[in-house]
């Protein structure tokens, strides 16, 4: 992956340039110390002078209102919405100069207000993501999107070159000399300090969807760190200082300039590729809201755009590169044939997965069959600006960070989930997922709680958020079962990794928290597999794929045994699970390089028969391998199944005698409701299931105890009274 830059010609300044922004994914501003603001148009080439500032006005700082914002009243911005399309937020910008003031700048060039917010120069300005409010810097203050003052957050003894937010807006990071701050808004939390560099730090940023903050500075590093203030990565020390730097929207990239140098990132913070313009130092950088497109302001005075080119995805035995903004090759691995899949737009996002490739141009969709490319199906995008692209085995999902649209793989829109509290960015990579059944979603206003929906648009159950202790911060679906057996594995902030049954999601807080185990704690990476319930994670530098999650509701003890584990140096630190297909797991280390894991194949073979009901011949595979997980994983699925006879040799052979005994006592149980309630308990503790069995057998004092015994007060009142 790289940039390829283009200098246009006319788009030049006489003067450096230290403010370059977006308003929308064709046009570019710029606004130089030559007091002139352009507009530049990427898809026609045109270049329009939109204004000329005052003589005394040197522009230090511009920021655009975020998309999904508005200012309200006085025609200082605007919320429009045109066949579908959002135009919210993309009318104004704040800029920032050298004699302590900020301006509201509308897209025409006029300036809107003026406000004195400094005795000395305004260095930064930046609006908080929700676009509520705004903080400017010298001395840091926050003001309200009108213009009106709200608080003097800092004084300083030092100068503050840069702020930025959180993605919550209840937070603030500046950087002080040679430290990094965290100041929260209210005013009884305490603050977070931490030396970062070794000289003084000139740019930071904090991005909002994957929650990493980058800092570079005249130690002509650039380093990066988690929300806490832990270092991930650390440069070397080039040559120059670092002068400018920008997160992409998509959290996946981020860019970096020096003097004569634009470096492109992974979020990781091992380099992808290095640019030399011969400009001078690069003062202000720009992603686009797609995170395709880079502008850079230059001391020269020129302006650059960068479109990101040779982004390569893999599915089995096909390559697919970006060669161009408007050329994918593609490569067969085993024919040695290659294609070429020319665009009319220029290409916004793609995604493989599950035997079809996604491609979502500025205008439109294509869907195409990685077993035939000839013919894609087509979908409209010319009033929608999606960035994301989540795919199952039957649907797929689109997002532009607020909104959510479902689509089959024949084109078809499924459903358009609502989100009654969405906020800007707060639907990414990490807060979504999808699986042939069901869409599962962090709340936007409460990052503790999932919400769940079918595919169809539905909510699950009665559609109340399923809560858990602290803030969820990834979460994805199996792919594999039944929509009755449907799971998800989610991490929190103290990267401890749980598995939760989603049907049983929605009807009782308790018994919700019944349905929600911990899997492992200090989880990095985690990812399912494609074809059958295994899941793979990295925890405490190793790699764990656990065979069957489900055990956790089925048979506790037997986690370990079921959890086969991969030791190894190559992996390096902070290390990712890429892929997970088939037995084979793909990781990416910090460096940017992909190593190869494999698991052993009989485990996917025995969970294929065990899928079949072909327990017998599982288990006479288990007779040429001698593993005793091969034989927990039989038990475990064949209790599940509720094949006794299966699950009972399966214990044998692993000398548990206690469930042995159990399985025999369950077949000399005559009444098959009472039965059903027992394996029902005893296959995973499922107290409704239990309750139904025995109501169902006229049984009301079994179910009375039930209750009792697992303290559910609220039932047992119910069936005592």
């Amino acid at each position: 992956m790289r940039l390829k830059f283009t200098f246009p010609p006319t788009l030049r300044h006489a003067d450096r340039v230290d403010c370059v922004g977006w308003m929308s994914a064709d046009d570019l501003y710029s606004v130089g110390e030559d007091h002139m603001i352009y507009k530049y148009n990427v898809v026609q080439n045109e270049l329009i002078k939109v204004a000329e500032l005052a003589q005394d006005l040197y522009p230090l700082d511009m920021h655009w209102l975020p998309k999904g914002a508005s200012l309200g009243g006085g025609g200082q911005g605007s919320s429009s919405v045109s066949g579908g399309k959002r135009t919210i937020g993309s009318d104004l910008f704040v800029l920032a100069t050298s004699d302590g003031k900020f301006c509201f700048v509308n897209k025409n060039g006029r300036i809107e207000k003026t406000v004195e917010a400094h005795r000395g120069a305004t260095i930064c300005v930046r609006w908080s993501p929700d676009g509520s409010q705004f903080a400017t810097d010298g001395q840091i203050r926050i003001w309200a999107r009108s213009g009106m003052l709200r608080s003097n957050l800092v004084q300083s003894a030092t100068p503050i070159f840069c702020v930025c937010w959180s993605a919550e807006n209840d937070a603030i990071l500046y950087c002080a000399g040679k430290h990094l701050v965290m100041k929260p808004l209210s005013p009884n939390s305490k603050q977070n300090s931490w030396k970062a560099h070794d000289q003084i730090i000139l740019k930071c940023d904090w991005n909002t969807v994957n929650n990493l903050i980058i800092s570079g500075g005249e130690d002509c590093r650039y380093k990066v760190w988690d929300a806490v203030g832990r270092p991930l990565f650390a440069s070397q020390a080039f040559e120059y200082p670092i002068t400018s730097l920008a997160w992409a929207p998509d959290g996946s990239n981020f860019a970096v300039g020096s003097y004569n140098t634009i470096r492109l990132c992974d979020s990781a913070g091992w380099c992808h590729s290095v640019e030399k313009p011969k400009d001078g130092s690069v003062f202000g950088l720009s992603w686009s809201n797609d995170s395709t497109q880079l502008a850079c302001g230059c001391g020269t005075g020129r302006v650059g755009i960068g479109h990101i080119i040779e982004r390569r995805l893999d599915w089995r035995h096909l390559e697919f590169i970006l060669t161009d903004s408007k050329v994918i090759t593609v490569s067969n691995c085993e024919t040695e044939l290659k294609d070429k899949i020319e665009l009319k737009d220029r290409l916004v996002k793609m995604s493989v997965g599950f035997g079809y490739l996604i491609i979502l141009t500025s205008s439109q969709g294509l869907i195409y069959n990685c077993k035939h490319l000839g013919h894609p199906a087509l979908f409209d995008l010319r009033d929608m600006s999606m960035s994301l692209i989540v795919q199952a085995e039957k649907y797929f999902l689109l997002s532009d960070g607020i909104n959510i649209s479902v689509y089959s793989y024949e084109a078809r829109l499924v459903s358009t989930p609502k989100l009654l509290s969405a906020k800007p960015d707060s639907v990414n990579i990490n807060t979504i997922s999808i699986s042939p059944d069901t869409i599962a979603i962090r709340d936007a206003t409460d990052t503790k709680s999932i919400i769940f929906f079918d595919v169809n648009g539905k909510p699950i159950g009665d559609g109340k958020p399923v809560s858990h202790a602290y803030e969820i911060i990834h979460l994805a679906l199996d792919q594999t079962g039944s929509p009755n057996e449907r799971k998800l594995a989610f991490a929190d902030k103290f990267q401890d990794l749980f598995i939760m049954q989603v049907r049983s999601a929605g009807q009782n807080q308790r018994l919700n928290n019944q349905r929600i185990r911990k899997l492992c704690t200090n989880i990095g990476s985690f990812r399912w597999n494609d074809k059958n319930a295994m899941l793979a994670g990295i925890a405490d530098g190793k790699l764990k794929i656990w065979l069957y999650p489900n055990v956790v509701f089925v048979d506790p003890s037997l986690v370990d045994k079921t959890t086969y584990r991969i030791e190894s140096n190559d992996f390096g630190k902070n290390p990712s699970i890429s892929d997970f297909l088939s037995s084979q797991i793909t990781i990416r280390k910090s460096t940017g390089a992909l190593i190869q894991s494999v698991i052993p194949i009989y485990y996917e073979l025995c969970l294929d028969l065990l899928a079949a009901n072909r327990a017998e011949e599982a288990l006479q595979l288990c007779q040429y391998i001698a593993d005793d997980s091969i034989y927990a994983l039989i038990a475990v699925i064949s209790l599940h199944n509720r094949d006794f006879d299966s699950a009972e040799n399966a214990f044998a052979q692993l000398s548990n005698t206690e469930m042995v005994f159990c399985l025999q006592n369950l077949r000399s149980i005559s009444s098959k409701e009472e039965r059903e309630a027992e394996l029902a308990l005893l296959a995973g503790g499922n107290i409704q299931e239990a309750e139904a069995h025995y109501l169902q057998g006229n049984k009301p004092l079994h179910a009375i105890m039930l209750h009792l015994n697992e303290h559910n007060w609220d039932r047992f009142v119910i069936f005592y009274y």
